[in-house]
């Protein structure tokens, strides 16, 4: 199996994703838009995308004009080349974006581990069902999902944010928590500007302590649903090249 990782900036990439990427034979190119990479012409010989977080927002076009590339290849690539995604929190808005749905500034910022819950619709899915509930997962996001595109399953809401994950087809995840997490990236992140005043706005001074205690209070927890979407993508993107041969 072969990805293509689309990231923003450096320090969002695949985190503990890669261990079990890697664990399944898989191997991946990255594009990383901060050092200023393009998207391949040509996405054919790629498995599976994979999009990853990043601080900017869907509808910066003029400040990020690559995010126009970004979306005209998520367009090619799940919908005309029908082939397996996995969108991270910006990733899983540009899904949605991209696709016909709607995003805007979220109520709320969910800044840290925060509980969300699976729709009936999630039983029965090929990355989420099965998973224990209530699902603690770690955020870090001001602008949400406010319409699914049409075709899309909701798999799972929270208090504040009704489009938490959904499915596109049976080939294509959305995600809005950051299932990749490891302590390491929230001390990366914490040092973006952007993210720092997110974090201070949300959190306060002690913030960054404060996630931090709560990575490692729940660590079990992620680490068992990180190994689980991690093994249950790369099953679905085998799944589907058996399907296509």
């Amino acid at each position: 199996m072969h990805f293509l990782v689309i990231q923003h900036v450096a320090v969002e990439g695949l985190a503990a994703l890669a261990k079990r990427f890697r664990a399944a034979s898989a191997d991946w190119t990255i594009v990383d838009f901060s050092r200023g990479d393009t998207v391949p012409a040509d996405l054919t010989p790629y498995d599976a995308m994979i999009v990853m977080g990043g601080p900017m927002d869907v509808w910066q076009l003029d400040r990020f004009p690559w995010l126009r590339q970004e979306m005209d290849a998520i367009r090619h690539f799940v919908v005309e080349l029908n082939r397996p995604f996995l969108g991270v929190c910006l990733g899983h808005q540009l899904l949605a974006e991209t696709l016909g749905g709607g995003v805007r500034p979220g109520a709320v910022s969910e800044v840290g581990v925060h509980g969300v819950e699976l729709t009936p619709a999630a039983q029965s899915d090929a990355l989420l069902g099965g998973c224990r509930e209530p699902l603690r997962v770690f955020q870090w996001h001001g602008a949400e999902v406010a319409r699914l595109p049409e075709g899309a399953t909701l798999l799972a809401r929270s208090p504040d944010c009704e489009a938490q994950a959904f499915r596109y087809g049976r080939h294509a995840w959305g995600f809005q928590f950051h299932v990749e997490v490891e302590a390491e990236n929230i001390k990366d992140w914490a040092e973006l500007p952007e993210y720092a005043g997110s974090l201070l706005s949300a959190r306060g001074e002690e913030g960054l302590a404060a996630m931090l205690s709560e990575i490692a209070e729940a660590a079990p927890e992620l680490a068992a649903l990180v190994d689980e979407i991690g093994n249950r993508f790369c099953i679905a993107v085998e799944a589907a090249k058996s399907r296509a041969a």
